[in-house]
């Protein structure tokens, strides 16, 4: 079996485990093997790294919201899902990623995704 059809077959479970949570993913556009969450505390002007920790999966859906991610947590079987809507602000910081959603505008604060790859 060449690497084109065990990335494929990935997928595929990767897929499969993500429609368990979300029946409506229907399709992975892309894939972060490695990245952490951090939070930023506004408190002590630090980043706070979570209990979250993964791959990160962007995906589009049936219904809406039409697209979202979510990082499949290894540290726990708590896993991040955001829906992608207007109201969440994305700023890239290369390598960084930063958004912030409306629960982060209500607490004046930012959400980190680092990724390793």
């Amino acid at each position: 079996m060449d690497a084109h059809c065990l990335a494929a077959k990935g997928l595929d479970i990767s897929l499969a485990a993500l429609q368990r949570q979300d029946p409506y993913i229907n399709n992975i556009v892309d894939v972060a093997s490695q990245v952490a969450l951090y939070t930023y505390n506004n408190r002590t002007n630090e980043w706070e790294k979570t209990e979250v920790e993964g791959t990160l999966f962007i995906y589009t859906r049936l219904a809406s919201p039409r697209h979202g991610f979510t990082i499949m947590n290894r540290l726990s079987m708590e896993n991040l899902t955001e829906p992608i809507t207007k109201d969440l602000d994305f700023q890239l910081q290369d390598p960084f990623l930063l958004y912030r959603n409306a629960r982060c505008k209500e607490k004046d604060t930012d959400t980190l995704l680092m990724s390793a790859c």
